[in-house]
């Protein structure tokens, strides 16, 4: 049996998937139904066809082996069936694929509504990027998982990525380097009648995490500079940051770690901010590019970044009232909040600080997240900023 499932990503994707076990030259359907495989240790092939405009791609994401199954499939039926639809595809979309000379000037980037997300929208506004003689195409997100399965996949060029996100996809072969930091920050905000005022007072408290991403990371050294051992405090796992929001507004934990907008919105109801991370002088935010786009694409992102710099120029020139329209549009900030709205100290482009990441680098390989001998300096790509 093959299971498919086709969905519409973006613009133009289809993703086709066969669940089911292997033994010697043949598959097996098996009951479980479940194609999340890093959850169940049956034996699972998954393959993933993605279509985006003209770029195919095909690759084998999970193949073990299982001794039972009721259904035999042999292997060349599912490679014929895969490898034909490719081709199908191939000649379906033929006719409007671009040269790689017009690739070239094209850019396709992540973003999930943040700060570090306001400098790419004020470029696009003012059209900095057709200045510069380069399309961009912004895509937004509202799931960091949604973001990197597009990302991982090829769909996208680049993506705004923070730090610990990024070492653990190269140590786990992704093939990506940062480009440039950020400078959107986090912050650790206590609900209202917790009574937590400032970091000391976090001990023995309930703090909601995503666990083994930049929130637990600067959840840690938040404890870290404040000496609370992490037994002390309650650390309960809540993935979804509106879900923390909510949960911070009604009294259902103590405090938790929230970029803006989310940081705006929870200190206009009252809440408390504990510490910014800027406060440790900590950037843990940047953009990130396919090793092959930099390889490829280099003037483009060249270009990317003079505008990029065009944008930072106009947002540390005007005030904050003129890119209202941007906050509440693209951003995500409520009207009501807008007027309130502080804008980090925004700074040309730059590579990552060495002291950045070797604070992630020593947090990911204590909670084992990459290999011992992992080095993240392999992250940085050098050479393009102007």
């Amino acid at each position: 049996m093959i299971f498919w499932q086709m969905s519409h990503y973006m613009s133009h994707e289809i993703s086709f998937y066969f669940i089911g076990t292997c033994r010697d030259d043949r598959c097996y359907y098996t009951s479980n139904n479940n194609n999340q495989t890093d959850d169940f240790a049956g034996g699972v092939i998954n393959y993933q066809l993605f279509l985006l405009s003209s770029n195919l791609s095909f690759r084998i994401t999970k193949f073990h082996y299982k001794t039972n199954g009721t259904m035999r499939i042999k292997p060349l039926h599912i490679l014929l069936l895969l490898l034909t639809t490719a081709l199908m595809v191939g000649c379906t979309n033929s006719g409007n694929k671009s040269t790689d000379k017009e690739g070239n000037s094209q850019l396709n980037i992540g973003v999930m509504s943040s700060m570090d997300y306001l400098p790419l929208a004020v470029a696009q506004e003012n059209g900095f990027f057709e200045k510069e003689g380069i399309s961009v195409t912004i895509h937004k997100f509202y799931s960091a998982n949604e973001r990197d399965a597009a990302f991982q996949s090829g769909n996208l060029d680049g993506t705004i990525l923070d730090y610990t996100g990024a070492a653990i996809q190269r140590a786990g072969g992704i093939k990506l380097k940062m480009t440039s930091q950020c400078d959107g920050s986090f912050v650790m905000v206590s609900g209202k009648d917790s009574g937590v005022k400032k970091i000391q007072d976090l001990k023995g408290n309930k703090i909601a995490v995503s666990r083994n991403t930049v929130i637990d990371f600067c959840t840690d050294l938040v404890l870290q500079q404040a000496n609370i051992a992490q037994d002390d405090v309650d650390k309960v796992e809540i993935n979804k940051i509106p879900l923390r929001l909510e949960m911070l507004r009604n009294g259902k934990i103590d405090a938790t770690m929230l970029p803006d907008p989310f940081t705006s919105i929870a200190l206009a109801s009252g809440n408390k901010s504990v510490i910014d991370i800027n406060e440790l002088d900590l950037r843990v935010t940047g953009i990130a590019f396919h090793d092959e786009v930099i390889a490829e694409k280099e003037n483009a992102i060249k270009s990317f970044y003079k505008a990029y710099n065009s944008a930072i120029e106009l947002l540390n020139s005007q005030p904050v009232s003129t890119f209202e329209s941007v906050l509440i549009s693209e951003i995500g900030f409520p009207a009501e909040f807008v007027g309130n709205v502080q804008l980090p100290n925004y700074t040309m482009a730059q590579l990552p600080q060495p002291k950045d990441l070797e604070r992630v680098e020593l947090w990911l390989k204590a909670k084992n997240l990459v290999p011992s001998d992992f080095d993240i300096n392999t992250l940085i790509a050098k050479g393009l900023i102007p």
